[in-house]
């Protein structure tokens, strides 16, 4: 018990009888979106600065290569999930030890997944920019950009599993204070390496991939350093250092059966971001800036609704690892009936002020114009997306990954794509958009019937 109650110090308490359900989970997710939103906000500024001082074509420029830096990452998310339902699983069972051995075997997985990735990135980011069709006018600019970026993979990937890690212990503070460190850094390095404040050299439109590189640098130093300062269960020490160069193959196992699946739907999503952007590109550079423009304010919608499925994974793992399998019907209950209330404020607000938002990255009416329609069309879906992220989330803290997998898979790829391709015909530009909500009420129909036909009907046990 004593150490039950060690383990459990970091993060809250979701085995508190006193604490409604939907109270503990919107403590834990305040500070969860409030980090995604200030993430949002931290490359909206950067778009902001580069978009309004370099032009719509360094815009552009950023945006055609999301889809590329998305999948390049798909597979650290997939880790990231795997290794999150193993940390709440132990962290519900008050195993502080095994604790440690799954931190410590993700942080080497993510070491050596971000130099491959930097080594991927910076070999064949033209190839698969060309092979998207991007505008010929913005290519080498995007190339030069590509690289940069990936070259900040190393830092990227172990600070991303950190932060998803103290999360997994109900800790969503520590990774925000943090955050504002990186996006602190961020916005200022930007506008610095833009102008030559300091005197510092004006290198345009790299200065953002920069200013990316020396913001997760920075706070990836900083968390460790406070993880160690506070003794925090998590810091790294001489046991996670051992786990993270001597592999527990269990554990790297588990990891793999939770996270491929689900980094395996990351690519498909990528894949199709980057089907969905090689049919934008055949509208010009216009077009594809008003891409990355309504997807920059997408975020702030998409993101809660991540956060709301993250959460309902986190407290689902947490209730199989203390074997407290009563409580998961009051997991999804809250989850959804948050991812409805927010989402909800979120979709109006971007809604009510969508003009004014949008200006805030473009100034050329005719994309502004673009931008404006295609949000109109795509933004109510999120609160679609946000329930199926729910549902797909505690199916996946038990370990049961396949079928919200599939399920996942088949939206994206048996609806988005071909209903966009085929709207598309119709209705140009917008038919594009149209797919994404088509596809968010198909994937929960398909959620939903598995959830309840099958799921609920398992008994649930700790992986490992």
């Amino acid at each position: 018990m004593a150490q039950a109650q060690a383990a459990r110090r970091p993060g809250v308490d979701i085995f508190n009888e006193s604490v409604p359900m939907w109270r503990t989970m919107l403590i834990f997710l305040i500070p969860l979106m409030l980090s995604n939103i200030l993430q949002s906000a931290s490359g909206t500024v950067n778009s902001i600065l580069l978009g309004r001082l370099l032009g719509v074509h360094a815009l552009a420029a950023i945006s055609s290569l999301f889809p590329v830096f998305f999948f390049l990452i798909s597979f650290l998310i997939g880790l990231s999930s795997g290794s999150t339902v193993l940390i709440g699983q132990a962290f519900g069972a008050g195993d502080e030890h095994r604790l440690k051995r799954v931190a410590g075997t993700a942080v080497g997985l993510s070491v050596w997944l971000g130099i491959a990735v930097a080594l991927i990135g910076f070999l064949y980011t033209r190839p698969m920019l060309v092979a998207m069709g991007t505008p010929a006018d913005i290519l080498d600019d995007a190339q030069r950009y590509a690289r940069y970026v990936f070259a900040g993979m190393p830092a990227l990937f172990p600070y991303l599993l950190y932060t998803t890690s103290l999360r997994g212990v109900g800790d969503s503070r520590t990774p925000f204070y943090f955050l504002v460190v990186s996006a602190a850094v961020s916005v200022l390095t930007t506008p610095a390496l833009i102008f030559g404040w300091f005197g510092l050299p004006r290198v345009g439109l790299i200065s953002a991939a920069i200013a990316f590189i020396v913001s997760n640098v920075a706070a990836l130093a900083a968390l460790l350093t406070y993880l160690a300062a506070r003794k925090h269960p998590l810091r790294i020490d001489v046991e996670v250092l051992r786990d993270a160069v001597a592999v527990d193959w269990k554990i790297v196992g588990a990891i793999v059966r939770i996270g491929i699946p689900t980094g395996i739907q990351m690519v498909m999503v990528s894949f199709a971001e980057i089907a969905v952007i090689s049919f934008v590109n055949h509208f010009g550079s216009s077009a594809t800036a008003a891409y990355g423009a309504v997807n920059s304010v997408v975020g702030y919608v998409q993101f809660p609704a991540i956060s709301i499925g993250i959460a309902s994974s986190i407290f689902g793992a947490q209730c199989i690892g203390a074997r407290r399998e009563d409580k998961l019907g009051k997991v999804v209950h809250a989850a959804v009936a948050l991812n409805y209330t927010i989402g909800a404020v979120a979709v109006g607000l971007c809604y009510l002020f969508a003009w004014p938002i949008l200006g805030w990255f473009i100034t050329d009416p005719s994309v502004l114009a673009i931008a404006h329609q295609l949000l109109m069309i795509t933004l109510w879906g999120y609160l679609v997306f946000g329930n199926s992220a729910v549902l797909s989330g505690l199916m996946r803290s038990s370990g049961d990954v396949i079928w919200p997998t599939a399920i996942g898979i088949v939206a994206i790829w048996g609806v988005e794509v071909p209903s966009a391709w085929l709207l598309m015909q119709h209705f140009g530009i917008d038919g594009v958009w149209m797919g994404y909500p088509i596809a968010f009420c198909c994937g929960l129909l398909g959620q939903f019937a598995y959830y309840t036909l099958a799921w609920k009907q398992k008994t649930h046990r700790r992986l490992v």
